[in-house]
């Protein structure tokens, strides 16, 4: 219990129970903060130990200065940990070694299990391998479970020896879904005490729950390791964005539109590891799930969350959920009590405001490869066509790029457009000027059922209704089935080159579906469920249609995906969709029914009518009245209350999986899925001093926007890969290689595919595309993890060389690992993400930084030279800068860059050589 040197102790009552609660009112100016600090605040409070959790902490946060900078660092306690599954088997293999590592060293293996709840949802292994017919969901499941079967016993296993794990078992929702819809509390109610619900995921989509009004982010796999065991989370007071939000969605603008517009606008604006906040008088006019669909994409414009305070919106959906009346009122009177109630007139203190106007938010999609880089619809078409140049061999092609521009990432540098309202003439620009589009080529195909057409340049081969983001939507997926339903009636038709899937985040879709009547449309265009889980969005998307796949391969086509996720990054969607598409869900079913990029919806039809009518997109789009009429008769709290009674039970090949047992887990040395990681190997009970970094090779040399999707290793492995060849070796053919996702619990294979994605440039190898680098000094060219091999063999130290934003994109723990396992030592960017930057010190990796205005360019590296850095050895912690000489031949480059390690606590990460060790040396010294 808190030493609470403040006397906020006090007593609520609510729904007839009394609860203990640490009262914010207690401490004077408490009253300005904004709502995200006074549950920071609240959570400082209830921890004060004098140790980690000091009253010095709680004075620098009550006393916030909305203009100082982040330098004062903070304890925050999360209340649980959220984990999916492709990032849960590694914390719980981590979790495994450390037992094992404890036993070793003389300690207790028991001591290491999770002092909080940890809820994991298995949400990312199906794989939409069947799709069209009735029968693609049931197929699709008993593929999953042939494929996972060892994660999932390992999992089962880790539920029964880890007394605070929980496991929602596969084919029950996404996890984010799943926590705003069942998980979230709001507001614990816990042995007596009374505090709000707060956590961290280790999925960066975890802040879709902020919509809730329940702060949290997502994190490293590494830091919620730490989290889970007990240790608070070393932050620094961050700034907090506040966003005024005014006026109401127009008629055929979808919540979907308004966060790509708030990606976009936030983005531009800059909020990076800012809190994001929404008040204002428009508040009461964004839905519940329209929150949710904001806080979702905080990691596309960067925000560490982005947040909504609790107000009737928020108990009308914990009702309509489920929650028990109760706790309905617990979560009411705690907010009012707290001051964490709404109050629409009143504008707490904030570091910068900006406002958004509901009102001029028009019909957007976002890509080709980022998802900031919105695009109104009228101008979607004309976007194409100019981007187009920069995935085809053509000319002219991107013109006014230089040579290491054109080096860096496809299209990296990103076009400029004038945005247009509908009716307006688009003009498309890149950074250079006019940019001229190659000629469309059209490539004949022929189906097995003798259906023959051609596919072209920026034709939709996927359109997948898909991830947590707008599924949670009822508006947006009930306007999708209501599209589907005009165009059916129409007599339109999918085109016969696109693959359709449907994957909800949560069965409640199915169910108001069912009671609308609306599934036989979807299904008549192809939208056939397909699973409940992460599919299109995360790379689990399954084959193209086989025709089709071949004339994209034999032609080099740039097709494209359209998709209602959160992320198209470059190689993520699909090997062979060169362009990507976010868009809401009845767009993409349009798309569908058009089955090309370079068709304008806005302006050209669809199709034709049984009569030779042509049908315009505006013609089936439905009103927001006809939705708003589904959506309140057929969404009922029952279905919440029965999707979610037995919710960890599973089904029968759940059920009847054989599950190990013990306090430690029995390693299989024939798996291919889950391993003992080396993390501990040779460990010590002291840290080994630090020691300056001599004679460096650069491993990579790389571009600006380089994300964790081009880092880590995701979606499918390709047979003549580092990680292929691993698993032929091992016995297995090509059809059960199955994906990276699903091996993360094997770091032989992981570290195989880091650094191989199929769109990374490597500036080290020119004229090459993928995992591939230079072995100096001889120069051979050989793949990323080979280099690092004959590295590691010759005792030679690495470093990987970047430019702006490194590290963007999901909170993937193993874009660290793996870099940390390849012998990296030193990422030496211009800038980074914040996720990326913490797990980078978690694995014992040193983030450097450029000074400002400098880059490798300016510099004049070219990533051939050896690389000193200076300044460690002898130090205590690492200083806040450090010297770099780069020796090339016959010259030398010296430069001073600034240690990117941001807190007394990540040095001590550093110092122990990562977040692992030193939570073990900590429980060995206590």
């Amino acid at each position: 219990m808190s030493i609470d040197s403040f006397n906020t102790r006090g007593t609520l009552c609510a729904a007839g129970s009394s609860w203990t609660v640490f009262r914010l009112d207690a401490m004077d100016g408490t009253a300005r903060l904004p709502y995200s600090f006074k549950v920071l605040l609240e959570n400082l409070v209830r921890n004060e130990d004098g140790r980690k959790v000091t009253a010095d902490q709680i004075t620098a946060l009550a006393r916030w200065d909305p203009a100082a900078e982040p330098a004062i660092e903070i304890q925050f306690t999360p209340a649980r940990v959220l984990m999916q599954d492709f990032t849960g088997v590694p914390c719980l293999v981590d979790l495994v070694a450390m037992r094992e590592a404890m036993a070793g060293l003389g300690g207790d293996p028991a001591r290491i299990d999770p002092r909080r709840p940890v809820e994991l949802v298995i949400d990312h292994s199906v794989i939409a391998d069947h799709f069209g017919s009735p029968e693609a969901f049931e197929r699709n499941v008993e593929l999953e479970y042939e494929r996972n079967r060892e994660r999932y016993q390992f999992l089962r296993w880790g539920q029964g020896a880890l007394r605070n794990l929980r496991v929602v078992p596969p084919g029950t929702g996404i996890c984010h879904q799943v926590n705003l819809e069942h998980l979230a509390r709001v507001v614990f109610g816990e042995d007596g005490v009374a505090f709000p619900d707060t956590l961290v995921g280790t999925d960066s989509h975890t802040p879709m729950v902020n919509g809730l009004g329940v702060l949290g982010w997502g994190v490293g796999g590494i830091e919620a390791e730490a989290a889970m065991l007990g240790l608070p989370m070393s932050m620094l007071i961050p700034r907090v964005i506040g966003v005024k939000l005014a006026g109401a969605l127009p008629e055929g603008s979808t919540a979907t539109d308004l966060v790509l517009t708030i990606a976009e606008t936030l983005r531009t604006h800059g909020v990076v590891g800012a809190f994001v906040e929404f008040y204002g008088p428009g508040v009461a006019n964004v839905p519940l799930a329209n929150r949710a669909t904001i806080g979702n994409m905080s990691p596309e414009y960067g925000a560490t969350c982005a947040i909504f305070p609790i107000d009737a919106e928020t108990l009308s959906y914990l009702r309509l959920t489920g929650r028990g009346a109760d706790h309905v009122a617990l979560v009411e009177a705690y907010a009012k009590e707290q001051g964490l109630w709404h109050d629409p007139d009143r504008r707490p203190d904030y570091s910068e405001t900006l406002e958004v106007d509901l009102s001029t938010v028009v019909p957007s999609i976002a890509g080709p490869k980022r998802p900031q880089d919105r695009i109104a619809l009228a101008d979607a078409a004309c976007v194409f066509r100019a981007v187009l140049g920069g995935y085809v061999d053509c000319e002219p092609a991107l013109s006014g790029l230089d040579e290491s521009s054109a080096q860096s990432f496809p299209a990296s540098d990103p076009f400029s457009l004038t945005h247009s309202r509908p009716g307006d003439t688009p003009t498309c620009f890149d950074t250079s000027g006019t940019v001229t589009c190659p000629p469309l080529e059209h490539i004949p195909v022929s189906l097995e059922d003798g259906t023959s057409f051609e596919v072209e340049h920026g034709a939709v081969v996927i359109a997948a209704i898909t991830s947590c983001t707008n599924t949670s939507n009822p508006d947006v997926m009930v306007g999708a089935a209501l599209l589907a339903k005009k165009a059916v009636e129409r007599g339109l038709k999918t085109k016969p080159w696109v693959k359709t899937t449907l994957a909800p985040g949560s069965k409640v879709v199915i169910d108001y579906f069912e009671r609308a009547g609306l599934t036989p449309y979807l299904n008549e265009l192809g939208f056939d469920l397909v699973g409940y889980g992460c599919t299109t969005c995360i790379g689990n998307s399954g084959p193209l249609i086989d025709e089709v796949s071949r004339a994209v391969a034999g032609a080099d086509l740039a097709v494209a995906a359209v998709l209602s996720g959160n992320r198209n990054f470059e190689g993520r969607i699909h090997p062979e969709t060169k362009l990507n598409y976010l868009a809401s869900p009845p767009l993409v079913v349009a798309y569908a029914l058009a089955g090309s990029m370079n068709v304008d919806l806005t302006r050209d039809p669809l199709g034709l009518d049984a009569t030779g009518e042509p049908v315009y997109l505006r013609d089936i789009w439905p009103s927001g009245r006809e939705v708003q009429e589904i959506v309140s008769t057929c969404l009922r709290a029952e279905m919440f209350g029965r999707g979610y009674a037995d919710v960890y039970a599973g089904g029968e090949l759940w059920r009847d999986l054989p599950t190990p047992e013990g306090e430690l887990f029995t390693w299989d040395a024939d798996s291919t899925y889950v391993r003992r990681p080396p993390y501990f190997e040779s460990m010590s009970r002291t840290p080994e001093p630090l020691e300056d970094i001599e004679d460096a090779r650069v491993l990579a040399l790389l571009g600006d926007s380089v994300t964790t999707d081009h880092i880590s290793p995701a979606g499918s492995i390709k047979q003549d890969s580092p990680a292929g060849r691993y698993l032929s070796a091992h016995g297995l053919r090509r059809e059960e290689f199955n994906s990276y996702g699903s091996r993360r619990g094997n770091h032989e294979v992981m570290i195989r595919g880091t650094f191989a994605n199929i769109r990374l440039r490597n500036l080290l190898a020119p004229g090459t595309e993928g995992g591939f680098t230079r072995h100096l000094p001889d120069g051979e060219q050989t793949t990323v993890f080979d280099a690092a091999m004959r590295y590691a063999a010759e005792g030679v130290p690495l470093l990987v060389i970047a430019g702006r934003d490194y590290g963007s994109g999901s909170s993937r723990d193993w874009a660290a690992k793996g870099t940390a396992l390849l012998g990296v030592r030193v990422v030496l960017a211009e800038s980074f993400e914040r996720i990326h930057r913490s797990n980078l010190v978690g694995m014992g990796v040193l983030p450097l930084q450029f000074a400002p205005g400098q880059s490798p360019r300016s510099l004049g590296l070219t990533g051939e030279e050896t690389f000193t850095i200076s300044g460690l050895t002898g130090a205590e912690d690492p200083p806040r800068e450090v010297a770099v000489t780069a020796n090339g031949r016959g010259d030398s480059i010296r430069f001073t860059a600034k240690v990117r390690i941001d807190t007394p606590t990540e040095a001590h990460y550093y110092r122990h050589g990562g977040i692992l060790p030193y939570v073990l040396r900590s429980m060995l010294s206590t």
